[in-house]
């Protein structure tokens, strides 16, 4: 799964490597070292401008609230039990099948954290691009209708099968998009459904290193840039 992650980067930063004008940029969201579910989050999507719903889609760069909030569902607490999707039963779940189809987004991430040990002594990882950028974390979104007629935009994190590289760590891995391919994973248009399978794969292998980082990641309430600096782990963890 994916339950913690890095996101330090601003919104000009993000919407530069994405490509998104400068006019389809929403808020700015402070520089998160532990990203936990029900924080707010950047999401990439392919919509109609706000002011123009008959327009083409534009990309865009959006804050959004993780944890997926279907349509349908009667309360938004469903959010903090749906963080992750599995794309191996992305299209058939209720919860996601309809936001798979049309409603597709890229969540940008510096890294992301998993655990690694026996309960009680689990040993924090910091697992990232090795060439330092961005990752492209495949996500659906959804649009919830609150009471007093406020919408709520969530998201959730795709995850596939870890790469060898981490999966001695976990065996599971945010699904991660490569730029060729960002354009297919955003269009908004149910046609594109066609050519999702070829993109739920896991990450070319080579891409991700993973460092062992302090404890201190634990406590969502610690957040700052020391969440990423390595340190050494109690014995050999991963012999």
């Amino acid at each position: 799964m994916c339950g913690r992650y890095a996101s330090t980067r601003n919104a000009m930063d993000i919407a530069a490597t994405f490509g998104i004008r400068d006019d389809a940029v929403g808020e700015d969201v402070e520089a998160d070292y532990n990203v936990a579910p029900t924080k707010p989050v950047y999401a990439v999507v392919e919509r109609a401008p706000r002011e123009d719903k008959a327009a083409a889609p534009v990309r865009q760069l959006r804050v959004a609230k993780w944890g997926l909030v279907p349509s349908w569902a009667k309360d938004p607490s469903i959010g903090s039990r749906l963080i992750n999707a599995r794309v191996e039963t992305v299209d058939s779940k209720p919860a996601f099948k309809k936001a798979f189809a049309t409603r597709r987004c890229l969540l940008p991430a510096d890294g992301y954290y998993e655990w690694y040990g026996e309960k009680g002594h689990k040993q924090p990882f910091f697992i990232h691009p090795k060439d330092g950028g961005l990752l492209a974390m495949a996500g659906l979104y959804e649009f919830w209708k609150a009471p007093h007629d406020e919408w709520l935009f969530t998201v959730t994190v795709l995850t596939t099968t870890a790469e060898d590289a981490v999966g001695h760590i976990h065996d599971r891995m945010p699904m991660l998009v490569e730029p060729d391919r960002w354009a297919t994973w955003l269009a908004p248009s149910a046609d594109a459904g066609r050519d999702l399978r070829e993109l739920l794969v896991p990450a070319a292998p080579g891409l991700l290193d993973a460092r062992p980082v302090s404890t201190l990641v634990n406590n969502v309430a610690n957040n700052g840039p020391e969440l990423l600096e390595p340190v050494e782990p109690e014995g050999d963890l991963l012999s």
